[in-house]
C-alpha cells in the first residue's frame, strides 16, 4: 500500500478570502515503511501573510519572492500524489487549500478527492484518545516521538514527525515486523522455512519412567479406559479390551 503524508503551510486560515499556501511537504511510505521519496516545495503566494500565520510557521514574504507559484509544481505535485493515501492531520484544512489551490488553474476543475483516498490522523487520534488533547504536538508527546526540532512549523518537517505518529498510532514497528513475518510466510520459501523445526545444540535428558511408575500408569489407564466404556485413547489396546469386555459383561440398568 502506497501512501502520502503530507502537510503545508499557509498564508492565513481560509482559502475563502484567498489565503495561499506557501508550503507543501509530503513523505511517501510503502507498506508502512518510509521509501524516502519526498516532495517539498516553497510557493510564491502572489499576497501578504498575516501576522499570526508568520507566528506559527516564521516564514516571510519576502523569502517566497523566488519561489515558483502554484501552477508551476501543479503537475509535478499530482502525479506524486496519483493513486495514493493521504495521511493528513486535521485533513479537512490542507485539502480545503489544496482543492483551493486547484481551482484557481485552467481548464476542468480537479480536486484532490478525484485522485486520493484521505486519511485524517485528528479524527484517527480523537477515536483513539477521547477528551484528550490530539495535537501532532500532544501526539508526539504520547507516542514519545523526537520533536524537539519543531520550533517552528514547516511542512516537510511536519511531514516526517506525522508519519512517525501515524506508525506509532497505528502499530508500530513491532507490527511492521510481524507484518513483513507473515509476508514472507505466505511465500513458498517463507513457508518451507517456517516449517523446519528450531533444533537445539543442548543436549537434552531423558529421563526413563521406573517399573512402578509404569505399573501405576497402567493401572490408572484402565480404570479411565472402564470410566469411558473403552474410549481412552491413550490405553493400550489389551487395557482397552479388557475395559469393554468387562463393561459387556454387567447387566444393563433399566432406564425406568
Amino acid at each position: 500500500m502506497r501512501q502520502i503524508v503530507l502537510d503545508t503551510e499557509t498564508t492565513g486560515l481560509e482559502p475563502e478570502l484567498n489565503h495561499r499556501i506557501i508550503e507543501i511537504g509530503c513523505v511517501e511510505l510503502v507498506n508502512r515503511r518510509a521509501t524516502g521519496r519526498t516532495f517539498h516545495r516553497y510557493l510564491n503566494p502572489e499576497r501578504d501573510i498575516d501576522d499570526g500565520a508568520l507566528a506559527v510557521h516564521g516564514i516571510s514574504r519576502t523569502e517566497l519572492d523566488g519561489q515558483p507559484r502554484f501552477a508551476e509544481v501543479a503537475e509535478e505535485l499530482l502525479a506524486f500524489l496519483s493513486g495514493a493515501e493521504l495521511v493528513i492531520h486535521n485533513a479537512a484544512f490542507d485539502v480545503a487549500f489544496l482543492d483551493a489551490e486547484l481551482g484557481r488553474l485552467p481548464g476542468e476543475r480537479r480536486q484532490i478527492a478525484a485522485c486520493c483516498r484521505v486519511l485524517d490522523t485528528l479524527a484517527l487520534a480523537r477515536e483513539l484518545h477521547p477528551g484528550q488533547r490530539n495535537s501532532l504536538d500532544a501526539l508526539c508527546k504520547r507516542y514519545e516521538i523526537d520533536n524537539s526540532a519543531r520550533e517552528l512549523h514547516g511542512a516537510l518537517l511536519d511531514a516526517r514527525i506525522l508519519a512517525d505518529v501515524y506508525l506509532s498510532m497505528t502499530g508500530g514497528q513491532a507490527a511492521l515486523a510481524l507484518m513483513d513475518i507473515d509476508a514472507a510466510a505466505r511465500t513458498s520459501e517463507g513457508a518451507r522455512l517456517a516449517r523446519q523445526p528450531v533444533r537445539t545444540a543442548v543436549p537434552l535428558a531423558v529421563i526413563a519412567a521406573s517399573a512402578e511408575e509404569l505399573q501405576a500408569h497402567e493401572a490408572m489407564l484402565a480404570i479411565i479406559a472402564k470410566a469411558s466404556d473403552g474410549r481412552c485413547l491413550w490405553a493400550v489396546s489389551e487395557v482397552r479390551e479388557a475395559a469393554l469386555t468387562e463393561r459387556a459383561g454387567e447387566p444393563q440398568r433399566s432406564s425406568a
